[in-house]
């Protein structure tokens, strides 16, 4: 079978596509011919070198989907022709999150899915909603779950609440359409405008340039007259200041990326002054993608796909991520 590694050097350019054995499952395993692979900030931060793996070469990647087709004995959760996504978490089926529930990672500490056939334990896998392509199912396990979560899991956002969401990528499009599907208000930021309009075909009810306007946490906080009930953050040093700004006295900021990098600085006088809910997290559990998957069938939701590359593309679908012009989920479908 063919796989992606990184194996040269921590880079784009150290990549190869190698040929493997194809491994088969043993008990209480599957074998999965994945179909379609989908990328996040964080597959580009491990091709890197910045993702605290240190052992090359690595098969990389966080988010696909494919087909089961041979079962470990034991196996009765799924079966061959099962169309599934392997969990981001293998580990993490239910309950709070803690070390041993995010010890086994995909695309990191494990083999991620750049590769035709993946091993992976049945507990790890889950079926996706029927009216999904594969490429769209592949969004799913890490952009779509972290959005979810933050949502639902932490902020339990409710009708008539207002999100705001900054940029257009892979998760902060995921948490506009959850966000609306819920009833809520949302709020979107990005440097273009064409790329907003885009984000009100979507059901955004109100959008800021935040290059034209600098203040954006401050006129989001007029607009809503008070400020916003919930703050998806996935901007970092550049924007958390912001984000203080924008939400409501004990409103809630979920922190899900670092786009414009890390900073020890947090304006620790604001958080006590409003009240202010921040929680840090990561993808979820199997509980949680299940949870998702079955409101994304019940709503006939479709995600936001931006470009399809094919399987030899890889690199190229990785300086597309790097660039940042994408609106939604960069893809690579298998052959």
């Amino acid at each position: 079978m063919k796989a992606w590694q990184v194996a040269r050097d921590w880079s784009i350019e150290g990549m190869e596509l190698a040929e493997l054995p194809e491994p088969a499952p043993g008990p209480g395993q599957v074998a999965v011919r994945m179909k379609a692979a989908s990328l996040n900030y964080r597959d580009l931060l491990t091709i890197q070198g910045k993702g605290g793996v240190t052992r090359l070469p690595l098969i990389p990647f966080s988010d696909g989907a494919g087909e089961v087709i041979a079962a470990g004995e034991g196996v009765s959760r799924v079966a061959v022709g099962d169309r599934v996504c392997p969990m981001f978490f293998q580990s993490w089926i239910d309950g709070k999150v803690s070390a041993s529930s995010r010890r086994y990672a995909l695309g990191g500490t494990r083999p991620g899915v750049l590769q035709q056939v993946m091993v992976l334990d049945a507990e790890g896998v889950s079926r996706i909603p029927s009216h999904l392509s594969f490429p769209e199912a592949a969004t799913l396990p890490c952009a779509g779950l972290t959005a979810w979560r933050a949502l639902f899991e932490e902020a339990n956002v409710q009708p008539g609440d207002t999100v705001l969401v900054q940029g257009t990528g892979g998760v902060s499009i995921f948490a506009l359409q959850f966000a609306k599907l819920a009833g809520a208000s949302v709020i979107v930021t990005s440097s273009s405008d064409d790329k907003l309009e885009r984000a009100r075909a979507l059901g955004a009810d109100h959008t800021i340039n935040y290059r034209s306007v600098p203040e954006w946490g401050k006129a989001a906080a007029e607009w809503t007259g008070g400020g916003v009930d919930h703050v998806v953050e996935v901007g970092g040093k550049d924007t958390f200041a912001q984000s203080l700004e924008a939400a409501r006295v004990g409103g809630t900021i979920l922190v899900i990326g670092v786009l414009t990098g890390f900073s020890q600085q947090i304006a620790i006088p604001s958080l006590f002054a409003k009240n202010l809910h921040v929680i840090g997290l990561s993808v979820g559990s199997r509980r949680m993608f299940e949870g998702m998957t079955a409101a994304i069938g019940r709503n006939a939701m479709r995600p936001v796909i931006d470009r399809v590359f094919g399987f030899d593309a890889v690199p190229d679908a990785l300086r597309l991520m790097q660039q940042g012009g994408h609106f939604g989920k960069i893809v690579v479908e298998f052959p």
